[in-house]
């Protein structure tokens, strides 16, 4: 049954700790002063899970499922944690691995990582730079509960990190004035495009063009999209006679995303599978820039997980 393709949470992790250590997670190296990876073209896709036998280089990809947390406590399983010995599987030897750039916890897609210091520090300059000037580098695919209301757009957005209830809740906040901001709270702007709809739901491009917490997923549910498997904001949503609208977010708890009688029939799931559901939000691009000046950039491709290809063609949802 469809149901049995999505994978539990713990399993999720068990099969993220294997990938690390080599056994079948995608990596590209930049061997030197050769290009990212192997394509030929200035590009690199990541392959699919099988055996790999990898040369040394400074920088290194992963494509990460959902649940793996970049940090966290002593003790839990986090990508930190599973460094050291990701660097002894790929032959690294005492050249440690840092974490460059990498999805959030529940967000799956590419991580990248790099034994040499300055080429993480160069890395992380020209993200920087990127954003400043407000050129996308990182493109996200997300599936949507529901269909925005223009085919492409900017979504701006003021939002602010609040605890609340033991829970660190990302806020909106309207018309904020100068001391908001010097009380944290930040504008944010993504890019969003839509690449096909179906059965009431999208499968959408997003690419952030600044970096807040759970930014893709707060912006999505104020376009009233919530991305299917958030199951901390898409609670916001609400609806009366079919039509949908924004509940207070300083007022509304968390809860399990539980989609419509129609959705679940396409999903072929249950109200308690679809409960657990995991994030569909995939880092699914980057953009590095070239090696030398003049030279055109370079892209990593990550492929989607399997549970969000299956909701693709349960959806009818055909990426371009």
């Amino acid at each position: 049954p469809i149901s049995t393709l999505w994978e539990s949470g713990s399993a999720l992790l068990h099969t993220c700790a294997l990938s690390l250590l080599g056994r079948w997670v995608a990596a590209v190296f930049w061997a030197g002063s050769a290009v990212y990876g192997g394509g030929g073209q200035g590009s690199a896709q990541c392959p699919r899970p099988q055996a790999l036998t990898p040369k040394p280089g400074p920088l290194v990809t992963l494509n990460k499922p959902p649940g793996l947390p970049v940090t966290g406590k002593p003790g839990e399983l986090t990508l930190f944690s599973v460094l050291p010995e990701l660097s002894q599987s790929l032959g690294l030897g005492d050249q440690e691995l840092q974490v460059v750039q990498a999805s959030g916890k529940e967000t799956s897609g590419l991580v990248l990582l790099s034994s040499c210091p300055q080429t993480a520090s160069r890395l992380q300059k020209f993200f920087i730079y990127s954003r400043r000037a407000q050129r996308p580098t990182a493109t996200y695919c997300a599936v949507t509960d529901g269909i925005p209301a223009t085919s492409e757009g900017k979504i701006q957005a003021a939002l602010k990190l609040e605890h609340i209830d033991g829970v660190d809740l990302v806020i909106p906040v309207k018309s904020p004035s100068r001391k908001d901001f010097q009380e944290g709270v930040k504008r944010t702007l993504s890019h969003f495009h839509v690449v096909a709809m179906g059965s009431g739901c999208a499968l959408v491009q997003l690419q952030p063009l600044t970096v807040f917490p759970s930014q893709l997923q707060v912006h999505m549910v104020l376009q009233l999209c919530p991305v299917l498997g958030d199951h901390t904001y898409s609670a916001r949503v609400g609806t009366v006679l079919g039509q949908r609208f924004l509940l207070p977010a300083e007022s509304t708890k968390p809860q399990r995303q539980v989609p419509d009688e129609a959705l679940l029939r396409r999903l072929c799931l249950t109200p308690s599978q679809a409960a657990q559901l995991p994030l569909h939000l995939h880092l699914h691009c980057l953009h590095l820039p070239g090696m030398r000046p003049g030279e055109a950039p370079m892209k990593l491709l990550a492929p989607l997980p399997s549970y969000f290809s299956r909701t693709l063609q349960c959806l009818g949802l055909h990426q371009q």
